[in-house]
This record gives structure tokens, C-alpha cells and sequence, in this order.
């Protein structure tokens, strides 16, 4: 049995599955209670399951990029659990979880983020014969990610309002774009995914698996000179 752990949001994910098809799954909005929540939520999920810990035989994590906060609860989480149940743990870009339901289109996929600053984070994946990352994971802005546009895009995630309009008037037919509701992040995609990774034995190291932040936080420490 896998547990898959999503807190790249203020929604948090969880889902147990058996060789990645899901057997139960739950979603609730956390805003920035990950700390206090996530665990209860977990024990509620497996309980609920009738699932014991020492049953799970492999952690997945979305590793980001997505909230500071919410990201270092799940990591730490995850990397307790995994350390504890001596079991493989697999991290997954948040962004490729929101891309791959729609894999089965074979169209570019282009996960969206806002990245404050007047900038986005965006990825590219498609399905060509097998999953695959066009490119990995960066911050741009949203004018340099129109004039690289050639094709017809699927762009799904967390894209905010203004970014949709703009994708829509300047793209034009070249933008599909599925309704809120469709692209929300679900633990199970995580699953699907932490799934192919096992298969292939590509695990990550326990000890220097890291959330993936783009960008610093707003308050760090001072370089020193």
C-alpha cells in the first residue's frame, strides 16, 4: 500500500493506493494550518481505509514548487514517515501532478503558477509514446511564455484570472484551457505517478531530497560580504 502527500497548496491531498490505483483519498482546505492539520487528516484517511502505518509500503510527496510553509510540513512528514517504515520515498513536481490527467490529449501540457512579482512558474510535459518533461520547472514572466507559444497548448494548475484572460486574447484557439474544477491537484494523480517512478526502482535519496523552491523566501538571512 502507498501514501501519496500533496501539501504544495493551501489544499491538502492525501491518498492511499494499491501499485498506484487509488482506494481512498482526502482533500480539504488547510490555509496555512499544514502543521497542525496534516497528521490528524493522515490517521482520519487511514483509519477510515482501515489501513495501519506498517502496511504502507512507499511514500509519495509533491515536492513543489508551491507554498513555503506547506511544502517543508509535507517534506518533513514524508521524510519521517519513510525513515521510520524504512521504505522507498518519491518525490513528484507539483506541476507535472497537475499536468498528467490530461496526458491522454497528447497536446504540450503547461502547469501554471503564480510566482508573485509580476511573474509565473511554468513547466512543459506531453505524452509521446511514453510520459515525458519537455522542461523542467522555472520562474518567467507571462509575455515571454506568449511569444514561445507555436502550437496548441493545454494550460492547466493554478493559473490566476488574469493570466487566463491574457492566455485567451493573445493565443487565441492555441489555448485550451479546462475549467477550474477540472484542473484541480488531486493525491491520486500523485499516486499514478509515484507509481511509474517505482516501477523503474528511480527512488529518491532520504536524506538529500529537498522541496523544490524557485525562489527564495521573502525573509533569508543575510549573505555575507
Amino acid at each position: 500500500m502507498e501514501l501519496a502527500i500533496d501539501t504544495s497548496s493551501n489544499t491538502i491531498n492525501l491518498a492511499l493506493s494499491y501499485q498506484g490505483k487509488t482506494v481512498a483519498e482526502l482533500t480539504w482546505h488547510s490555509g496555512q494550518n499544514h502543521t497542525v492539520e496534516l497528521l490528524p487528516g493522515l490517521i482520519s484517511l487511514l483509519n477510515q481505509a482501515k489501513i495501519n502505518l506498517p502496511d504502507l509500503s512507499t511514500i509519495f510527496i509533491a515536492k513543489g514548487p508551491g507554498s513555503f510553509n506547506g511544502l517543508r510540513v509535507g517534506m518533513s512528514t514524508a521524510k519521517g514517515l519513510a525513515f521510520a517504515l524504512n521504505v522507498p520515498l518519491i518525490g513528484i513536481s507539483t506541476l507535472e501532478i497537475e499536468a498528467y490527467p490530461f496526458a491522454y490529449t497528447e497536446l504540450p501540457l503547461c502547469p501554471i503558477h503564480d510566482a508573485g512579482r509580476g511573474e509565473i512558474t511554468v513547466a512543459l510535459y506531453q505524452q509521446m509514446g511514453e510520459w515525458r518533461c519537455l522542461q523542467e520547472a522555472y520562474i518567467t514572466t507571462l509575455e515571454v511564455l506568449l511569444n514561445q507559444i507555436r502550437e496548441q497548448t493545454l494550460f492547466c494548475g493554478e493559473i490566476p484570472s488574469a493570466v487566463i484572460l491574457q492566455l485567451r486574447q493573445t493565443l487565441g484557439k492555441k489555448a485550451i484551457i479546462p475549467e477550474a474544477a477540472v484542473r484541480q491537484r488531486r493525491a491520486s494523480y500523485l499516486s499514478a505517478l509515484g507509481w511509474q517512478r517505482f516501477q523503474k526502482g528511480n527512488y529518491d535519496d532520504l536524506a538529500t531530497l529537498q522541496p523544490l523552491y524557485l525562489r527564495r523566501p521573502s525573509i533569508t538571512q543575510p549573505k555575507q560580504k
